[in-house]
């Protein structure tokens, strides 16, 4: 196998169509957005991407067979926008690897049209948090100002360390290609699966593209998960309450 091998599993007729990144990083916030659209909406598998930078195994399908690592691009249209999902359960592990299939996202990208592109993401707070604000940042100062216009907020320094892994490259390597690109990271704990920040970014993401879709199933995931984030801060009350070493008397 090649560095990058590309398959060609369906080429629709798209007119001006987005990409939308969500592979997994921080609450998995990204992925559970494009999870949750191919789950919602009709869509089409047009590529595969394999690489060597992905992990060297396969995954195990409900019936037994196997199938290669690799990252899909599907075709799905939001109320009249096309639109190019890409997402899989693995980035590359490496940096070259980063490198080599961003790249090569973009190249399918631009096979498509496409010009411009929202990669989605968590920010860790490093606490539990109760209101989810969707951070921003973009190629140019005009998109910025779109995205402020529907809530999204930019602020000095943060995220701390910039963005990493394929959602920095695509705004790095978009940039240089003349396309058009905006991160959009849901505020999470960073300890979690979030579905809550998910919802947060999908929010603005209707905002922007002007579509709709139902927020059931990822409503029912958070509840979910604020059945395990309670179990959590009740295991943390008991452990704050027990006396500690210094407080324990003997008599003997």
């Amino acid at each position: 196998m090649d560095e990058v091998d590309i398959e060609i599993v369906a080429n629709p007729d798209v007119e001006a169509p987005i990409l939308i990144e969500g592979l997994p990083g921080v609450g998995h916030v990204g992925k559970l957005v494009t999870e949750h659209l191919l789950e919602e909406k009709e869509c089409e598998l047009v590529r595969r991407v394999y690489s060597e930078h992905l992990p060297p195994q396969v995954s195990v399908g409900d019936d037994g067979t196997t199938e290669l690592v690799c990252v899909e691009l599907h075709a799905l249209t939001l109320d009249g926008q096309d639109v190019l999902l890409l997402t899989g359960d693995y980035q590359a592990q490496d940096n070259v690897g980063h490198y080599r299939l961003t790249d090569a996202f973009l190249d399918v990208a631009e096979e498509f049209g496409v010009e411009r592109a929202f990669a989605l993401g968590g920010v860790p707070t490093g606490e539990l948090i109760e209101e989810y604000d969707v951070l921003g940042a973009a190629t140019t100062s005009e998109f910025v100002a779109e995205l402020e216009d529907v809530g999204v907020e930019f602020r000095e320094d943060e995220p701390a360390g910039g963005i990493v892994g394929t959602s920095g490259l695509l705004l790095g390597l978009g940039q240089r290609r003349g396309v058009e690109v905006a991160c959009l990271m849901g505020e999470t704990s960073g300890y979690l699966v979030d579905p809550k920040s998910a919802q947060a970014v999908l929010e603005i993401l209707q905002e922007l593209l002007g579509f709709e879709v139902d927020f059931g199933s990822l409503e029912d995931r958070a509840e979910e998960m604020e059945e395990v984030v309670g179990k959590i801060e009740e295991m943390e009350s008991q452990q704050a309450a027990m006396p500690s070493d210094d407080d324990l008397r003997y008599i003997g």
